[in-house]
């Protein structure tokens, strides 16, 4: 019979995936699309006031070298004033295209200061753009010039007064001892009387520019004739044609910043020697320009010109710079001419040379701008008495009679004699100082004598001094004056010290606070050893003092008084370490001191986080070591026996726990014993600084039952210590050779007494099994008087202690037992290969332990050879 198959129903798939194509191509061209809008670039329009240079398709707008854009068209402007050029600009630019954005055409142009654009010989000129700032935009007004500051250049501006330009232009050099540095950027009127020049410094040289710098013109040749010769000056080729500016750095206080103003003098001379001032007199018949102004018959300046006020005659006067000290607030100036009468002829050669202005100097601070009033004759502070002193010194400097008395290398006065005093200790010397220098010397004031030929080495380096040919034969003496206001009073006695570094090292003492350090060395400190916070320098160690009572050091060190507020409860002092490293896994750290601290010692200051120091600060400690500072250890004395293995850095420890370390060990005069000097560690040295505290040393022991402390093997024995109970403190213990015997048993373990006949090979330290397992040990024995037996001193642990009491039974099991019989044999009877070799106690219990049975410390048990073979049968039910 036919099967007809029954028909196969095949649902229709609702979606094909042949539809996902065109999806994907849509989403494929809206991106390309977006993208090409995205990347077709930004148009933008820069007015140029001509098409010179530039051309369609070819002239590119680069920024830093790297291509931003191009020319797409040009076309003239509307007022027939110029040209526009159509720039596409890459799509990227879009966030520098602002308003004050700058563009400038880039040429080749050659000058005398040098050459520009010099790439646009090879690859064409370009349009430069300097990216600003403002809100978006697409329309620009091309620069004539390019920028002061071009992209990537890193500096300062700064503006320069001038009443003229001279020979500077856009471009001429800026320079340092010789070196450029910079250069002029632009130029521009500042109403009708002078000229700001903008000059650029390069980053790399700002830091030589200061607020007190001072500018100057080097501008062609500067030529100086006269009788000496012929002297011309230059800064470099460069200068001589287009011009240029040189500087100096000032003192050094204060870096300049952008926009600072300073004035351009003529030349240098004028720029950083010299003071100027003015001078006012109703007649000026016999001054001219160039009238010398003199101090007792030295030329110190002259007068630069003349000028007619409303009432007055102004006179524009310079003083050099060597002399600028003179001139004062209070400085007194009259004109002086010659002198002709019956009764005296005086200054003949001014009726030829002219008539000269006197300067009688001042001792006030300077001023910055002066005038002063110019009288027709002397003040009457010259016909004032003279200032007598005494000086005393400790020896003579070779200062001879008439030797000048001196004050910043001008002379105030003169020595009149030299004598020893009436008990020959010192040497007096009598000065005079002038009337017009009275007010100089004042309390508080010392003098020190010049040397002809000065030298000071030291690891700064070398310096030399000389001084003129009058210092050599008659020698000199310099005033240093005090800060204080009174006055001092004729033939009073003042200190001559030996040199001006006493005289400073005093003067600075003055302005110092301060300290005493206790030390339990002397730390290789010497006097002048440097104290330093973070690595500055604040301070140096006056004296160190050794105390013979206490064999410690006291360390007076003076600390700057500016500094004081680094003297806090939480200040703490340590040693320097010329060289510290620090090596582990993350690599190897390397801190070097300053080379004065690492030759003559040095001192660090620094501070507890967040705590205070314990120590008194009239009694501040020295520590070794910033660990030891930071760790606010504490100070403790040890007696060793002479035989000590025991050296400087020995750690002391607790339990395995380091809780301090020694200093440093000396061997006792009596040389019976050892003294050494050791740190406890702040957290621990409360525990173990008590009386009743117990020091020993750790060494390591050998024997047949093992190795006792075998880490000392590779580090060297070590200091142990079990902590005190008593509240009472003390800093000097004596450290044991070995630890007490019952040193580490519990106090509650159960201590009993064993009698035997022969020690045998059982010792301090025998241990006492019970069924193989270690319950105990002997602590100690000793011959009992009559010397019939030996009591052996025991003790079981308080988790065993249930496991025995007086029906208890202890037998030697140390080494092998051999019993020969002639009928029965032989029998060896052995416990463990531990007690074999070191030694043991066997026990066994025939009762369960309860309150009548329980051992006492002076329980005396019999202590037996061998085990009797009952024992090995007792199993009584324990319960603890």
């Amino acid at each position: 019979m036919t099967q007809i198959e029954s028909p196969k129903v095949v649902k229709k798939k609702l979606f094909s995936p042949i539809w996902l194509l065109p999806v994907v191509a849509l989403i494929l061209g809206a991106w390309l699309g977006v993208k090409s809008i995205k990347e077709s670039g930004i148009e933008i329009v820069i007015h140029f006031p001509s098409a010179a240079g530039i051309d369609i398709g070819k002239t590119l707008v680069k920024y830093q070298g790297l291509t931003v854009g191009k020319v797409s068209d040009i076309g003239i402007d509307d007022d027939l004033k110029g040209v526009n050029v159509k720039v596409v600009m890459d799509y990227r630019a879009d966030p520098f295209l602002n308003k004050n954005t700058l563009f400038w055409l880039v040429k080749p142009k050659a000058s005398i200061t040098g050459v520009e654009g010099l790439d646009t010989l090879f690859s064409g000129n370009y349009i430069a753009i300097q990216p600003g700032d403002g809100r978006s935009a697409t329309e620009f007004e091309a620069q004539r010039e390019a920028p002061a500051i071009l992209p990537g250049s890193e500096g300062i501006m700064v503006e320069l007064k001038s009443p003229k330009l001279g020979s500077i232009d856009v471009g001429s050099p800026v320079f340092f001892r010789q070196v450029p540095v910079g250069s002029v950027v632009s130029y521009r009127l500042d109403g009708n009387k002078q000229i700001i020049i903008s000059a650029f410094v390069q980053e790399q040289y700002t830091h030589l520019v200061h607020k007190d710098s001072r500018f100057w013109n080097v501008s062609g040749l500067k030529i100086d004739a006269s009788f000496s010769g012929i002297k011309v000056n230059t800064e470099s080729i460069a200068s001589i044609l287009a011009g240029g500016i040189s500087f100096d750095n000032g003192s050094e206080t204060e870096k300049a910043q952008n926009g600072d103003t300073y004035t351009l003098f003529q030349d240098e001379q004028t720029a950083i020697g010299g003071i100027t001032f003015t001078l006012s007199t109703d007649s000026a018949e016999d001054i001219s320009e160039g009238t010398s102004i003199v101090y007792r018959g030295i030329t110190v300046g002259n007068i630069d010109k003349k000028q007619l006020n409303e009432q007055t005659v102004l006179l524009s006067a310079r003083v050099e710079h060597q002399y600028k000290n003179l001139i004062t607030p209070d400085s007194r100036f009259w004109l002086s001419g010659a002198e002709l009468s019956l009764k005296t002829i005086k200054n003949v050669g001014r009726l030829i040379t002219g008539s000269v202005i006197n300067v009688l100097p001042g001792t006030q601070a300077p001023a910055e701008q002066m005038q002063f009033e110019l009288a027709k004759q002397a003040p009457d502070l010259l016909n004032d008495a003279k200032l007598i002193l005494n000086l005393v010194a400790d020896s003579h400097s070779g200062i001879s009679n008439g030797a000048q008395v001196r004050y910043k290398q001008l002379p105030i006065g003169q020595v009149l004699s030299v004598n020893l005093s009436d008990d020959f200790a010192h040497v007096e010397y009598q000065i005079e100082i002038l009337p017009e220098f009275k007010n100089l010397v004042t309390e508080g004031s010392f003098f020190v004598p010049e040397s002809a030929l000065s030298i000071d080495a030291s690891l700064d380096g070398v310096q030399v001094a000389t001084r003129d040919l009058t210092t050599m034969l008659e020698g000199a003496i310099s005033l240093v004056p005090a800060k204080n206001k009174t006055l001092v009073q004729s033939n009073s006695t003042l200190l001559l010290h030996e040199s001006i570094a006493v005289a400073k090292s005093l003067s600075a003492q003055q302005q110092m606070m301060t300290l005493q350090l206790n030390s339990i060395d002397g730390a290789d400190l010497v006097e002048g050893s440097p104290i330093y916070y973070k690595k500055m320098q604040i301070g140096a160690v006056s004296k160190v003092n050794w105390q013979a009572d206490t064999d410690r050091f006291l360390i007076a060190i003076n600390i700057d008084k500016k500094f004081k507020p680094l003297i806090k409860p939480n200040t703490l002092f340590w040693r320097n370490s010329a060289v510290k490293i620090k090596a582990d896994l993350s690599g190897v750290d390397i801190d070097v001191s300053p080379l004065k601290g690492a030759i003559n010692g040095g001192i660090t200051l620094g501070h507890l986080d967040g705590k205070t120091n314990s120590e008194a600060q009239a009694d501040l400690m020295l520590y070794d070591s910033e660990e030891l500072a930071l760790m606010q250890a504490k100070v403790i004395e040890l007696t060793l026996p002479v035989s000590a293995k025991v050296a400087a850095k020995t750690a002391i420890r607790y339990q395995g726990h380091q809780i301090g370390e020694i200093s440093q060990v000396k061997l006792e005069p009596t040389l019976t014993s050892l003294k050494a000097k050791a740190y406890l560690y702040g957290a621990y040295a409360e525990h173990f600084s008590r009386a009743d505290s117990e020091y020993f040393i750790v060494d390591a022991q050998i024997s047949l039952a093992g190795i006792s402390a075998p880490e000392t093997l590779l580090t060297g024995p070590y200091i142990g210590v079990i902590p005190g109970k008593n509240n009472n403190t003390s800093k000097q213990f004596v450290a044991q050779l070995h630890a007490r015997l019952d040193a580490n048993i519990a106090a509650n373990a159960l201590r009993f007494q064993l009698t035997s006949k022969q020690l045998g090979s059982l010792k301090v330290g025998t241990p006492l099994f019970f069924r193989g397992i270690n319950i105990g040990q002997i602590d100690g024995y000793r011959l009992a008087d009559s010397g019939v037996d030996i009591t052996l001193f025991a003790h079981v642990e308080p988790e065993y202690a249930h496991l025995v009491n007086t029906s208890s039974q202890f037998w030697n099991a140390s080494g092998i037992k051999i019993d020969v019989g002639l009928f029965s044999g032989a029998k060896v009877e052995t416990q463990s290969l531990e007690t074999i070799l070191a030694g043991g106690i066997a026990i066994a219990t025939r009762d369960v332990t309860n309150e009548a049975n329980t051992l006492s410390e002076n329980d005396r048990i019999i202590l037996h050879d061998k085990m009797a073979e009952e024992w090995a049968q007792w199993q009584p039910e324990q319960t603890k």
